[in-house]
């Protein structure tokens, strides 16, 4: 599992005073760095490097988020497969969860087209960092 805190910018919220969707979605791919790293250490994102391609993106949210106050994201790979895997994540403000993300990555070769297993190693890294998705959200 991993803990990111973001500080909530003035430009993040929007008319109604709520963090907006969109600077959700930005906190969770923020987030998801040090998941990106097990892949491609150095972030470098040339075709030769760059190992991963989102393949779908889900967001519910539970309930607003607002300037002030930091929010944590936790980040954790809730299902393996062979060549693709689901990260979920939670946004928590003030003790309450607000909002949960799940995202399926793909390991995939920009250069011929097509998915790849995921090496060994990076599956080892993964399972490191497995949780069961247990929110009544799924």
């Amino acid at each position: 599992m991993f803990k990111t805190t973001v500080t909530p910018r003035f430009g993040d919220i929007d008319g109604l005073k709520h963090a907006n969707n969109i600077a959700i979605a930005i906190w969770f791919e923020q987030s998801r760095n040090p998941i990106f790293r097990l892949f491609t250490p150095d972030l470098d994102l040339s075709y030769e490097k760059w190992k991963l391609i989102m393949a779908r993106t889900q967001y519910d949210y539970l309930c607003e988020m607002i300037y002030g106050s930091d929010v944590t994201i936790i980040s954790y790979v809730s299902k393996i497969g062979k060549s693709s895997f689901t990260v979920t994540q939670e946004a928590w403000q003030d003790d309450k969860i607000c909002a949960i993300g799940r995202s399926v990555l793909v390991h995939y070769d920009f250069i011929n087209k097509r998915s790849m297993p995921i090496p060994d190693d990076i599956r080892k890294a993964l399972e490191e960092h497995f949780q069961e998705d247990t929110q009544i959200y799924k």
